[in-house]
């Protein structure tokens, strides 16, 4: 896949001399109200933060059973997501989508298909999922924060007050403009947690090294080599660290945001039998009416490496339980006999994995090394100003 470096949405994300541990705007307070909120379910069960919840900003669920449980469940029980939860983590940093006449290819955008070309777009989607949490609309969401039932309602009238100007108490929810008009500035909130430090905290070892406070070992820095080199990992995920016009340090986010069908194997999980072939970016009815010969099928973004240790599994069906098993993959797929076919068999990158000849110490180096890409191993880096977020 052909390298992106953006540089138009990165280049702001400077070095300066500024306090780390600012806390929350009454913004991203709101945000984060709503974004932990269970009572914003069908069975009142459920918050973004289930299926998306720190330190990993994924589900917890998955990642403590990767083999056997690989989607989301849904407020109602019985009902599942059709595709595994990537990371909420650094999303805010995803450009808007669009496709880049100068690079041929789509790049940008939220969910693993880019369908919502914003995260506050991205924000509106899970609450009315008939498989998540599963709301009959916007106007129930809203009306969910201001009931009596739901214990933080006092502080939602309160912020939503402070920061919007809006008296949520008094609000006609019947009227289907003010309705929308309110839910719309819910999931602004929410985009504006996501887009905070706290989301986004750039503390992981490999940060620390970066910044002179922290050495890797020698099994990690051999699997940043081979990460750079002969397994042509960062090809889509980047490791380079930039420079801002003023000198100061961008660090990487480990993806290109562009999409790439790498082949995986359709899933066998009960979670995912009866559902049909997912053909991501080539499957929306958008990108396909305007790519009649299927060049976008089996397509899916490519993910931020950043906290990639406590998200598993992996791949858009939680095909690989394990970070050595997707490696592994990469390693040998398109080796004769080596794995089942590819759920979507057009348009397979076959030019930057598969055949690589890593050995298992190789693997295993490159697997250390992504496990320094965890936050949490220090305290977030000082000086780091997070940019104007598309």
């Amino acid at each position: 896949m052909l390298r992106i470096w953006m540089s138009s949405v990165l280049v702001f994300l400077v070095m300066v001399s500024t306090a780390v541990s600012a806390p929350l705007t009454p913004k991203e307070e709101l945000g984060k109200l709503l974004y932990f909120d269970t009572q914003l379910s069908k069975e009142r069960n459920q918050s973004c933060a289930t299926c998306h919840q720190p330190p990993g900003f994924a589900d917890p669920a998955n990642a403590a059973m990767p083999q056997t449980e690989v989607v989301s469940k849904g407020s109602v029980s019985g009902l599942f997501g059709t595709r595994n939860s990537p990371t909420a983590a650094y999303a805010a940093f995803s450009p808007h989508f669009r496709w880049d006449s100068d690079e041929g290819l789509f790049l940008g955008g939220q969910f693993w298909d880019g369908r919502e070309a914003t995260l506050k777009g991205q924000a509106k989607g899970p609450f009315l999922n008939p498989v998540e949490m599963t709301m009959p609309d916007g106007s129930s969401v809203v009306d969910s924060c201001r009931s009596p039932l739901n214990p933080q309602s006092q502080k939602y009238l309160e912020l939503f007050r402070k920061v919007y100007g809006v008296d949520l108490a008094q609000a006609n929810l019947k009227d289907p403009i003010i309705a929308n008009a309110l839910y719309d500035l819910t999931a602004d909130a929410i985009a504006g947690y996501e887009k905070s430090r706290e989301v986004n905290q750039f503390s992981s070892k490999y940060d620390h090294v970066l910044a002179g406070k922290a050495r890797l070992t020698p099994q990690e820095s051999l699997g940043l080599k081979l990460f750079n080199g002969k397994g042509l990992c960062s090809r889509c995920h980047i490791t380079e660290v930039g420079k801002s016009p003023a000198g100061g340090m961008i660090p990487p986010l480990f993806t290109d945001f562009t999409y790439d069908n790498l082949g995986i194997p359709r899933s066998d999980n009960p979670a995912l039998a009866n559902a049909p072939i997912d053909l991501g970016l080539g499957g929306r009815p958008d990108i396909a009416a305007m790519d009649p010969k299927g060049l976008q099928k089996g397509k899916f973004k490519v993910p931020t490496l950043r906290n990639i240790s406590l998200t598993a599994p992996y791949g858009h069906n939680g095909y690989f339980a394990t970070l050595t098993g997707i490696v592994e993959f990469y390693n040998t797929a398109g080796v004769r006999g080596k794995w089942p076919k590819p759920e979507v068999s057009k348009n397979v990158n076959r030019k930057e994995m598969g055949n690589l000849k890593l050995t298992k110490k190789e693997v295993a180096a490159i697997v250390a090394f992504m496990g320094t890409l965890t936050d949490g191993y220090g305290q977030p880096l000082e000086g780091i100003v997070l940019p104007p977020f598309p």
